[in-house]
């Protein structure tokens, strides 16, 4: 959640949020195509779940706005492929190979996309946790350039620490290739006062997970 146009929660303009009933897992068979393609691809382990949410982010603006969910996917994973030297944008460009493709350290095969889960992203603490439940705590007032899971609108803001989520790969580490770094990880809950002023409704509350780096004493 770098400050780029992704970071809209909170934000004015980009009209209602609309539930669409009974919607489908995916309303094309390209995106059920993106989705497989990113599952194959996170194999290689050529990058980080962190890493791949940042190339999202970076996007333009106004290509990130005009674009549906699966389309976001498929552009993040462009730019992937390229920075990681697999295509070049010229064969992008292309639609088409246009030299020998690079050996790759790992195969997926169809026995692997069966078995396939979700990766754990709990690690040993380095050291205790500061902070406990029923704690004030506040968000620090960052504004990093490269990929964050503290949401704009939850920043420089006063809340509880509802729960301890234990020790996890810091996503701001990951994303750029600076090592899982593990840091506790707390649910911490506001007001949406705090979060939005006067006129929000008194009775909101909002909680966010956050990671211990982002916090500190009121």
């Amino acid at each position: 959640m770098t400050n780029s146009i992704h970071d809209m929660g909170g934000g004015h303009g980009f009209g209602a949020v609309e539930p669409e009933p009974d919607e489908p897992v995916f309303h094309d068979d390209w995106e059920a195509r993106v989705y497989a393609l990113q599952r194959a691809m996170g194999a290689t382990g050529l990058w980080t779940i962190d890493g791949g949410r940042a190339s999202l982010e970076n996007l333009p603006p106004l290509a990130y706005l005009a674009a549906s969910y699966y389309k976001r996917w498929f552009l993040g994973l462009e730019r992937r492929v390229v920075t990681h030297g697999l295509v070049g944008e010229d064969e992008i460009t292309a639609g088409r190979a246009l030299r020998p493709g690079i050996r790759l350290n790992r195969k997926m095969t169809l026995d692997d996309a069966k078995a396939m889960s979700f990766a754990n992203f709990g690690r040993p603490a380095p050291g205790p946790a500061r902070f406990k439940a029923g704690d004030r705590v506040r968000t620090k007032n960052i504004h990093p350039t490269a990929h964050t899971r503290l949401p704009r609108y939850a920043r420089g803001k006063l809340g509880t620490v509802e729960a301890v989520r234990g020790c996890h790969v810091f996503p701001d580490s990951a994303a750029i290739g600076a090592g899982e770094n593990p840091q506790w990880l707390y649910t911490v809950v506001f007001s949406g006062r705090e979060l939005w002023g006067e006129e929000a409704d008194p009775a909101i509350k909002v909680s966010i997970e956050a990671f211990e780096p982002y916090l500190s004493p009121p």
